[in-house]
């Protein structure tokens, strides 16, 4: 099953985490493919009616993105608040997101202390309202990638293990 991965990461270049990923993907184009919404979009006007009907093609897609301020890069919620319309991935009429499998995968900067208590809070809590859109759209929240730290530079072993689990959760 071929699946989807839309990526908004705002400065892929500069990214070693999402970049390796992203890398790691193209090596398997009969199972994956990319979707980089500051290539297709750089000012961020998406075509709704097209990335519609890209959706609609996969069966499962992963969202991939760095965690900015502890939230989704503006692209991407953007990118759903523009594309999953009423009618289309809600409301009467709404299904094409119905059965979907949706997943993400996450680069933090922080590490993995910033999300833990006392003082912390879980990554599944803070990306809640994504996957509140996902379930109430009828999708069904597959799996959470991540890997924290991403700003620490970690070392390529780490990487490298990091990215081999990412093509198995996915």
């Amino acid at each position: 099953m071929k699946k989807l991965v839309i990526v908004t990461h705002p400065n892929i270049e500069d990214s070693k985490v999402n970049k390796k990923w992203i890398n790691e993907l193209k090596n398997d184009p009969s199972t994956y493919t990319i979707h980089s919404i500051y290539e297709v979009y750089p000012s961020l006007n998406f075509n709704v009616a097209n990335e519609q009907s890209l959706i609609e093609k996969f069966d499962e897609i992963i969202f991939q993105f760095p965690l900015h301020w502890f939230s989704t890069p503006y692209a991407l919620k953007k990118y759903i608040d523009e594309v999953f319309t009423y009618g289309w991935a809600f409301g009467e009429g709404g299904d094409k997101i119905k059965g979907k499998k949706i997943g993400l995968a996450i680069s933090t900067g922080g590490s993995e202390e910033h999300y833990k208590a006392p003082n912390g809070i879980p990554l599944e809590d803070l990306l809640n309202d994504v996957i509140l859109t996902f379930r109430f759209c009828g999708a069904e929240f597959t799996n959470l990638h991540r890997l924290y730290g991403a700003m620490f530079n970690p070392d390529e072993a780490v990487l490298e293990e990091n990215t081999k689990a990412y093509l198995a959760t996915f």
